[in-house]
């Protein structure tokens, strides 16, 4: 590829992204509609009155990737002299500002997902509302719901109360530099040194979210590990793909996230409303897990087991921390795909067998995800005493509308990032690999590199192999704009 190519790596794989939200049946512009109906709003909601409390004085922060720009929750925590910690989450009030029956509720509704691809990001929502008029901005005060829950000093959750209020962001944070200087790697971050209280108020989170994630862990959740592919350009050139992993600030917000799904679904069921609940079913390939697990001298049973599973995850990683992210990788393909389903006052869903939680809504992302922000209105009515504003009919074909959608943002995220390995690799044919099965079926076989957070298809040789087998391979083709990258099995 020539140098004049390489200054427009950016915009080929932007065309390629483009292409792929359409075939997928994602829509990747907004419509003239949607921009007029967003032109008309000219600022972030305002409401007053006596239901709507003042919490800017809380030291509230936001942790996010370094280049995030839709804030959907803010966190602050208190401490108690019992010993007990206040955890406050506020979630971005987005219903506020985005009403039903709108183009941009109508365009949220279809793509029900912002779509996060290498080169471009599609937000679910225009841009003047995700990353300002409805995102928690750094030193901005904005309308929220709030999610306050009070843990005991062991940790388990004693009561919760959910309401609105008024929030200010105090500290616009990043997951990693926050988690080196929380591991001990790093100083402190200056935007945490800034605010008086705000390095003691991170550090009561990160205690909180420790004991919250040794309590989950404790009833089954299963720890997992992934690497994800995160591309690193210089102005337009696509340099790597560099891989993005779990850390400590992830951690706090990921348990704060989980906690706030849990109380949002069990207060509906309270007020005997309906809610969209995500759930991870019994596995679909539970015998190949038992297999993965006899292959390195363990055992499960031979009915799915969450807490067995979990020991057996466990007890891998402290024996190879450096693969453990392939194991994690195959057992989580074998799980399969979580969806979106409707649960009524009365009713019984399954759990989410990854999380171990079976009380889970979606809530907390209502600027990126349609679900959450659906989960809201619910909220919404159901504070201020208003009908349900969704039929059962209506639950249920956005629930299942929502799962078809979320699956193929997915895979437009994963066909461009394979597009931009594609890139990568084109002037390494013939290299050699180790390489991980992360999918085996019908359509054909999977692998990833061990040596790069890369995956391409298995062209040759993958007679008898399965998820979670170690192979050498050989890069033997490429194609950029189909996203291909073919291995021969050596």
């Amino acid at each position: 590829m020539s140098k004049n190519d390489k200054r427009h790596h950016r915009e080929l794989l932007q065309k390629i992204a483009h292409r792929a939200m359409i075939e997928r049946g994602l829509e990747p512009v907004f419509s003239n509609q949607v921009l007029a109906e967003v032109k008309a709003i000219h600022g972030p909601a305002v409401q007053t009155g006596a239901a709507i409390r003042n919490l800017r004085h809380l030291l509230w922060s936001s942790i996010d990737n370094d280049d995030s720009l839709d804030i959907d929750q803010l966190t602050a925590a208190e401490s108690l002299p019992d010993g007990s910690v206040k955890i406050f989450v506020a979630i971005a009030d987005v219903a506020a500002i985005v009403k039903n029956g709108t183009a941009i509720d109508a365009h949220a509704g279809k793509n029900t997902t912002s779509v996060y691809t290498a080169a471009e990001i599609f937000s679910m929502l225009p841009e003047k509302l995700s990353t300002d008029i409805t995102s928690l901005n750094y030193e901005s005060e904005r309308l929220a719901i709030v999610i306050e829950m009070n843990f005991s000093a062991e940790g388990p959750l004693q009561g919760s109360e959910i309401y609105p209020a008024q929030v200010y962001n105090h500290a616009k944070l990043a997951y990693n530099s926050v988690a080196a200087w929380l591991d001990g790697n790093a100083p402190l971050p200056p935007a945490i040194g800034a605010v008086i209280g705000m390095e003691d108020n991170i550090r009561i989170q990160d205690a909180v979210a420790k004991k919250l994630k040794a309590i989950r862990h404790g009833q089954g959740a299963l720890d997992f590990e992934t690497i994800k592919a995160h591309t690193v350009f210089e102005k337009d050139e696509l340099k790597k793909l560099e891989a993005d992993t779990s850390n400590t600030a992830k951690n706090i917000v990921e348990e704060f996230m989980i906690a706030t799904n849990g109380v949002t679904a069990r207060y509906l069921a309270s007020q005997k409303l309906p809610a969209i609940r995500r759930v991870v079913r019994t596995p679909k390939r539970w015998s190949r897990i038992v297999e993965l697990a006899v292959e390195r001298g363990a055992s499960l049973p031979q009915e799915p087991d969450a807490a067995a599973l979990e020991h057996f995850l466990l007890s891998e990683k402290s024996k190879d921390a450096l693969r453990f992210p392939d194991l994690s990788l195959s057992v989580i393909k074998l799980l399969g795909a979580g969806e979106y389903v409707v649960e009524y006052p009365g009713g019984s869903t399954a759990g989410h067998f990854g999380l171990a939680v079976k009380d889970y809504a979606h809530s907390t992302a209502p600027n990126r995800r349609y679900p959450d922000l659906i989960i809201q209105r619910l909220l919404k009515a159901a504070l201020a005493g208003l009908p349900q504003p969704y039929s059962k009919d209506e639950l249920e074909t956005i629930s299942s509308h929502c799962t078809v959608m979320e699956n193929a943002a997915k895979k437009v995220e994963r066909q461009v990032t394979k597009s931009a390995a594609a890139m990568l690799l084109e002037s390494r044919i013939g290299e050699k690999f180790d390489a991980i099965v992360t999918g085996a079926s019908d359509k054909g076989v999977w692998v990833r590199l061990l040596e790069l957070p890369l995956e391409g298809r298995l062209a040759h040789g993958y007679a008898g192999v399965d998820v979670g087998n170690r192979l050498r391979v050989k890069l033997v083709h490429t194609d950029v704009n189909r996203g291909f990258i073919d291995f021969k099995k050596i």
